[in-house]
């Protein structure tokens, strides 16, 4: 599968792996893939473990670094500000209402404290202040050959500083307005997910959205996000003139996942119906597991949920007690996946992941080849 986006990032296959785990990356990086590591919750100090390790242990293979500014950052216009002073502006905004019925909601599920004097980080990387240095550290890596923008176009200077280092930018759509934005600003792979994906999403379903897109940006390249688990999926996209697939869900119950075994455990029991999109994590639309917190937030005497990043502040020590509690935490814990989530009903290893896809990828092939009237 020598296709123009190997050729450009020297990757046997087009298969971008989204994860935030490090061991994850590596194994896809070292299978033939590319490993994609999402460094929204790291601090540029973790980031640099992180990269670090990597580098270590890909060999001579590329991987990709995936940061968060959404296109309506709310630091977008400000001049250059602290992120301590970001973080003070807005906490000031969370009313106490939305911690308070996030507290109440682990107290009721029996969910501890945290230690005494754990510190929750809440202003994450959803923000240029925040993001930006996250940039910066991933360029100084020489096996990290594209940059990926999550939530939107990402801001002039940030598509040049990538552009300029050699490396290729890219950024996720959901949506027709976002990959014409993506278009314009000049970026050089398009990652098109449709709303059955996980993480953050839109609402118009894969199979309409992907050639709707292609055609809209061509020349320039599209990964299909969003239902990827199989290669008769990856055939699909590819038939639709995708240049490749970019998956996250799959990798969550794979060996080399840093997930506890009772999250591991959750998205193995659960079914293709068993994720809602939800803002009663991050403040925008996410796909994740139902559970009593998406619930409890829907319900009519929830507050509504705060926009990014201000509701992800308001129940960021929620996540982190969660985290650190997972049997506790469980029916409460924020799971983000997309639908395929279903099919991942075993755990395996990385390479046997992507030599399944392969294989049944090439099935798919001659399946079709031997439909042509001879």
């Amino acid at each position: 599968m020598r296709t123009e986006i190997c050729e450009k990032l020297g990757i046997e296959y087009p298969i971008f792996a989204f994860t935030h785990c490090r061991d994850v990356v590596a194994a896809v990086s070292n299978a033939g893939g590319m490993g994609v590591l999402g460094a929204v919750a790291f601090t540029v100090d973790e980031l640099i473990a992180n990269l670090n390790w990597i580098d270590d242990h890909v060999g001579d293979n590329p991987y990709a670094v995936d940061i968060v500014i959404p296109m309506n950052s709310p630091d977008k216009d400000e001049e250059e500000v602290s992120e301590e002073e970001l973080e003070k502006q807005f906490r000031e905004m969370i009313p106490d209402e939305h911690r308070a019925f996030a507290r109440k909601i682990l107290e009721d599920a029996g969910v501890p404290e945290l230690p005494e004097g754990e510190v929750v980080r809440e202003l994450i990387g959803w923000t240029v202040t925040t993001a930006g240095p996250l940039l910066k550290e991933a360029l100084k890596h020489d096996k990290v050959k594209l940059i990926a923008n999550a939530l939107g176009t990402p801001p002039p200077e940030f598509v040049k500083e990538i552009q300029d280092s050699g490396r290729l930018v890219a950024a996720l759509c959901g949506n027709m307005k976002h990959a014409l934005s993506h278009k314009e600003a000049g970026l050089d792979i398009i990652v098109c997910q449709g709303g059955e994906g996980g993480g953050h999403t839109g609402d118009v379903g894969s199979i309409v959205l992907w050639p709707e897109v292609i055609d809209a940006v061509a020349p320039i390249p599209v990964l299909a996000a969003g239902g990827i688990g199989s290669g008769r999926q990856m055939a699909a996209a590819m038939a639709l003139g995708a240049a490749g697939v970019w998956a996250g869900t799959l990798w969550l119950t794979t060996s080399e996942s840093d997930s506890h075994p009772e999250q591991v455990q959750a998205y193995l029991d659960a079914t293709s119906r068993d994720t809602v999109l939800s803002k009663a994590w991050t403040g925008k639309p996410c796909r994740m597991l139902k559970s009593k917190w998406t619930e409890i937030w829907d319900s009519p005497d929830s507050p509504d949920p705060l926009p990014m990043p201000l509701q992800w502040m308001a129940t960021a020590e929620c996540a982190t007690r969660g985290t650190q509690y997972p049997v506790q935490g469980k029916d409460i814990a924020f799971h983000p996946c997309g639908q395929i989530v279903g099919s991942t009903n075993a755990v395996k290893p990385v390479r046997k992941v992507i030599q399944d896809m392969i294989e049944e990828y090439l099935e798919a092939l001659e399946r079709l080849n031997d439909l042509l009237p001879g």
